[in-house]
């Protein structure tokens, strides 16, 4: 899956480095979806990302696992 999101990313106009997608990772967990100012946070927890570039990350990555889901 590492992978996977590298290359997604890449396509939305910024590569992320692995370490960048670990940090990423942890953020996440960390700030959940009812965190205020979640993605403010989660781009300082990355550093070198702006909040809309790792929302946008996210959400590239949501929308590929849910067309990989088998139903």
């Amino acid at each position: 899956m590492a992978s996977n999101s590298i290359s997604s990313s890449r396509s939305s106009g910024s590569s992320w480095t692995p370490k960048q997608n670990k940090l990423f990772e942890k953020a996440l967990a960390l700030y959940d979806k009812d965190t205020p100012d979640r993605w403010q946070n989660v781009a300082k927890a990355v550093g070198g990302k702006s909040a809309e570039e790792v929302k946008r990350h996210y959400e590239i990555l949501v929308r590929g696992c849910q067309a990989h889901r088998v139903r």
